[in-house]
């Protein structure tokens, strides 16, 4: 049996839930959680705490936890976040399980499922529209930035978690998560950012602003990825959720613990260059005191968090639902990891519909039009299928002289494979 029929076999009962965590020694894995012993939901705002304290006390007691929190439960956490209306996803949702099983998902060759061509919320007129209406209130000194979004929709067939593993493979995360509910939602989720992770006593947060496509040869792509580390716009964006996400870590951290320990890295994915800080800390807090503190995350709501989301809510029609939201889960001895639920697709399938968010964040200084490109190329995911293919270096070698230029073609196989993101044993 390969590893992809053991992944679809093994997922066929629902609900289960696909993870991809860093270990204990950091290597990424991938964790298959199924045959849940509980299943919570809150469907109200006053239910979305407790269901977080019954999930530390079920931690307490060896289960894990796994799902989703959708951005619509915000105000659950601080009741000045505005929000729209949740619609019919659950606020959150959370099973709960015995242990977790190891999996290699190797993406399916043949896709189980149907898409329609993805139609967008709002045209490339609306949107200018609305970042002049965000330029008014930056001039009018009511934000600093706003993380506006779109919608995309397509209809949906066939079976979702070859829909994930199909994003899984185009994006490469190494944050992606899939969340089946067992009757209507399936959550398939290609993050490539980090909302936090607990080991113990020890909290990382990664938040994720400033964005580049990425080049069509090496050259190229090493000069858009350059330019992005390099952006007074960009950088000025990342230090601005940079320092909100260190204040709402000092509500939960130890005295003095919080501290910023890496800005400004490059991550490179298929389509885009994403532009990464990190702040730690040290924080004996609960999940519900995390989430109360950091949710929902900075990099997607903008700043100052309160009055923007109020704007947010002005400006988009419909809900985020699990999108901007967070994916993942909480187990024994205070561990958790949890997905900022970005490049994220939110099937219906009493609807036959699969949703998909994106947007970014608008300053004083964004440009309408670049922006909106940026959100294009953030939908890329959704349409780029990674081919099958293997690096291969042809050389010319002579009795008398052996391989001819070989440094040259080494250091062209080494440029291709990092391009590529694919290994390569230059020693072998």
């Amino acid at each position: 049996m390969t590893p992809t029929d053991d992944l679809h076999e093994k997922m066929t009962p629902a609900p289960r839930i696909v993870l991809r965590v860093p270990a204990a020694d950091g290597r990424l894995e991938w964790r298959l959680f199924q045959q849940p012993v509980e299943v919570l939901q809150a469907r109200k705002m006053e239910e979305v705490v407790p269901l977080l304290e019954r999930v530390d006390r079920a931690n307490g007691q060896g289960l894990w936890a796994a799902g989703f929190v959708s951005y619509e439960a915000a105000p659950a956490f601080d009741r000045a976040f505005v929000t729209g209306s949740p619609g019919e996803l659950p606020l959150a949702w959370l099973a709960l399980f015995r242990d977790w099983h190891p999996l290699d998902p190797e993406p399916p060759r043949a896709a189980a499922y149907s898409l329609s061509d993805w139609k967008a919320s709002i045209s490339a007129a609306d949107y200018e529209r609305a970042v002049e209406s965000i330029h008014r209130w930056i001039a009018a000194g009511d934000t600093y930035q706003v993380n506006y979004t779109m919608r995309l929709w397509a209809d949906f067939a066939g079976d979702a978690g070859s829909l994930f593993t199909a994003l899984a493979r185009a994006q490469r995360s190494p944050r992606s998560a899939f969340v089946d509910t067992g009757d209507r939602w399936a959550i398939c989720s290609s993050s490539p950012e980090l909302f936090f992770h607990r080991d113990g006593g020890r909290i990382v947060c990664r938040p994720m602003k400033g964005t580049a496509p990425r080049g069509r040869y090496p050259e190229e792509d090493q000069r858009r990825g350059e330019w992005l580390r390099h952006s007074a716009k960009n950088r000025a964006e990342n230090l601005m959720i940079v320092d909100m996400v260190r204040n709402d870590l000092g509500r939960i951290a130890r005295p003095g613990s919080v501290e910023v320990t890496s800005l400004f890295e490059l991550e490179r994915y298929p389509s885009i260059h994403q532009l990464t800080s990190t702040v730690e800390a040290r924080t004996e807090a609960s999940l519900a005191e995390i989430f109360t503190a950091l949710f929902p995350c900075a990099s997607i709501t903008g700043a100052p968090k309160v009055r923007t989301m109020e704007l947010i809510h002005q400006l988009e029609q419909e809900p985020r639902g699990v999108y901007t939201g967070a994916v993942g889960c909480v187990g024994p001895e205070r561990q958790a990891h949890f997905n900022v639920a970005i490049r994220t697709v939110q099937i219906d399938r009493r609807a036959g519909i699969a949703e998909y968010g994106a947007g970014g964040g608008i300053v004083w200084d964004s440009v309408a039009a670049d922006e909106y490109r940026e959100c294009r190329t953030k939908t890329l995911v959704l349409t780029q299928v990674e081919p099958e293919f293997s690096l291969l270096e042809t050389l010319l070698c002579e009795p008398e002289t052996g391989l001819f230029l070989l440094d040259r073609h080494l250091d062209r196989l080494r440029a291709s494979a990092l391009y590529f993101d694919r290994p390569v044993d230059l020693e072998a």
